[in-house]
Formats: C-alpha cells, structure tokens, sequence
C-alpha cells in the first residue's frame, strides 16, 4: 500500500511454522493476499533456522505481478556480490523490484555458530561498508576498493540492473549506531516503536522512517481484543523462550521491548499499544489493538511524526488484510 506519503509491507511465512510440503503453496497464497490488499512489498525472514530468504523471493515473484520481495540479507552468509547477483539476476528473470533489509546482527548465537563475533556497532560499520559494494554494483561501476572487512578489484556485475528497477534500502535504526548506518547509506531505518505518544519527532531527521508493528482490528474495540486474545493465549513455553532469546540477544530493540514489557502493568484496554505476542514469543513487534478508529487515529500519530514506511506481521488471513486496509484508509484520510 502507497498512500499519503506511507508505505505498506506484509511479512511473509516462515519455513519453520508450515510443514515442508505445504509452504510454497503457503508462501504463494500469502502474497497475493497482499498484493490484493495492495501492499508494495513483503518481508522475507532470515535466519539459522528458517529457509533461505532468496528462494522464498523467487517463490513470491512468480506467485504475484508487482509484489516486491523485502530481503533480509545477513552480511555473514554471503558475499557482497552474491547479493547484487541475486538482485541483478531475479530482474532479469522477472523484470521485478526487490527491496534489501540489511541485517546487522541477528540472533546472537547464529552469528557465533558461524564464527562471527564480531560486536554489535562494529557489525553496523562491517554493514554499511557491504552494503555500499552492493549498491555501487547494482548502480552500474566497476568496483575498486580496499576496506577494512571487503575487498574487491575492478568487480562489475552481469546482466546490468535497469536503473528504475534499483532495490529500496532498509536497516534496523533501533540503535545509535544503526540510525548512523541508515544516515551513511541512504536507507530507511526502521523501528519496533514505543507508543506514539512516546515518539521522538522524526519529521526534521528522519522523514520516511519504517516501523514494524502488528494489527488486530475490528469495527469495535472488544471485537478486537476478543481476536487478539483468541489468537494470542498465554503461551508458558513461549515466555521461556523469550527469556532465553533476551538473554543470549545483543539486540538494542529486543533488549528496549522487554523492559517495557517488563514495566508495563495489567493491559489497558482502551491503549491500543500491546506487547503480548512479543513477551509469550509469538513474534517480535509490538501490536496495535482496537477498533478501527482508535488504531487510524494511533497510525495517524506516527505518521505525523515523520513515518512513512510499515511493516506489518504475517498476516493469518486476508481477512485481516481486509481490517488493516480499512484502517489505513482511516489514516490516510485523515492525515490528508
């Protein structure tokens, strides 16, 4: 969805929550939901544990007509020309755009299984200097350079990327170090936001900035709230789980989410804020519970703040798809 200055992309399914022989079906029937509900793009996951976010793209390329993958890329699992081949050769292929969310880290015992240990902002420094062979590639050059973690010489790339085909640019700006890496690239930093409320003002610094958020939302407020709590039920493995993952994560947005979720008290169900899912391990954004004027208007306030870009959870139905989209209509009006 591309409407008042906002962007809108799903997430797709991982491999480790469908059985093996259903999941390109799976992937398929997902992102056309979403190209139907009007989405730009959808983000595709990566990890240790889930399967490889490039074949999955190609999956959701030939499922749909304009939907644009969102890879994450993870520096350690690949060169910096492998990625600008992949991008270069599926739009060949397809004649489609890709976005590129670059992955600094990641679960910290994954990078350590591979034999990475290198720090948290030294990861960003080690991603900025990747990420700008990527792009300079895919822009056309003929790459030289001598860095302190790359090096190439006179490296071009084949076939050529049509110009108007170039891939958006996405990285994690929960950090000071990931908003400095988004201000050297170019690229959107994106966000797991605070309540709106709590927001700094982006408009100024960083206008267009992303936010992943999830939606649950009806034209009532307790229509809502009984679906999330249907769909989200305590889950004691899952809080466990997510103790562990805090405790062995690096990451400044994981870290800043549980304590807040940590802090917060009983849920107030009239704020439409809530952490559940992310404390009982069922994903890892917040939520935005309510009716449908009570999320836009909560919508609304990010975008006034200077956000531009959201990206939303796996959607479970395209029912839901149907929801959200009323509820950005919403939004739109209102801030037009």
């Amino acid at each position: 969805m591309q409407r008042a200055n906002f962007t809108i992309f799903s997430t797709c399914p991982q491999s480790r929550d469908v059985a093996s022989a259903e999941y390109a079906q799976r992937v398929g029937e997902v992102a056309r939901w979403s190209e139907r509900a009007g989405c730009e793009g959808m983000l595709v996951y990566t990890d240790n544990g889930i399967a490889d976010p490039w074949l999955v793209s190609q999956l959701i390329l030939q499922a749909t007509e304009r939907l644009a993958p969102l890879v994450a890329v993870q520096t350690a699992y690949m060169h910096p020309y492998a990625v600008a081949k992949m991008v270069t050769s599926l739009a060949y292929v397809h004649g489609r755009r890709l976005y590129l969310n670059m992955l600094a880290g990641g679960f910290r015992n994954d990078l350590l299984a591979l034999g990475d240990p290198t720090p948290h902002d030294e990861r960003y420094e080690r991603t900025v200097e990747y990420t700008q062979i990527v792009t300079r590639l895919l822009a056309g050059e003929t790459v030289t350079r001598a860095g302190r973690y790359y090096t190439v010489d006179r490296l071009s790339l084949t076939p050529s990327l049509p110009t108007e085909l170039a891939p958006g640019v996405l990285i994690s700006g929960s950090s000071p170090a990931g908003l400095a890496a988004a201000h050297t690239l170019g690229a959107t930093p994106v966000k797991y936001p605070k309540r709106a409320h709590e927001e700094p003002d982006q408009r100024e610094e960083q206008a267009g900035a992303g936010i992943r958020v999830g939606i649950v939302t009806r034209p009532t407020s307790r229509e809502a709230w009984e679906v999330a709590h249907e769909r989200f039920p305590e889950d004691r493995k899952g809080q466990i789980a997510h103790t562990m993952a805090m405790k062995s994560s690096d990451s400044h947005w994981h870290r800043q989410l549980s304590k807040m979720a940590h802090e917060e008290g009983e849920q107030d169900e009239q704020d439409p804020y809530w952490l559940w899912p992310f404390e009982n391990y069922a994903t890892f954004c917040p939520y935005l519970v309510g009716s449908y004027e009570r999320v836009a208007a909560e919508l609304g306030r990010y975008v006034e703040l200077g956000y531009g870009c959201f990206i939303l959870d796996i959607p479970p139905s395209e029912e839901e798809l149907h929801h959200i989209g009323a509820v950005f209509e919403r939004t739109r009006a209102a801030v037009s």
